[in-house]
């Protein structure tokens, strides 16, 4: 454990960060999973839009570099305009 008092907070937010970034992640990589998961159903459309608002916020949050999620994005409309 750190000493120094900026040290000790900076363990503290570094921690709540990671755990903030690490249910975006999951919450991403979700929607994206039941967007492909729902192609060629009724579902799909609002599966897509859910993913690609969730990708979104990501890269908006910092969580995610906008072209990652540019990138994200584009391959799921791809996956989805194959099969449509």
């Amino acid at each position: 454990m750190a000493n120094i008092k900026s040290q000790k907070k900076r363990i503290l937010t570094n921690q709540k960060r990671h755990e903030r970034n690490k249910a975006v992640n999951a919450e991403v990589r979700t929607r994206t999973k039941r967007a492909t998961e729902t192609i060629g159903t009724d579902d799909n459309a609002e599966a897509v839009r859910l993913a690609v608002k969730r990708i979104d916020s990501a890269a908006s949050k910092g969580m995610m570099h906008k072209n990652a999620a540019a990138r994200k994005k584009s391959r799921l409309m791809k996956k989805v305009n194959a099969a449509g």
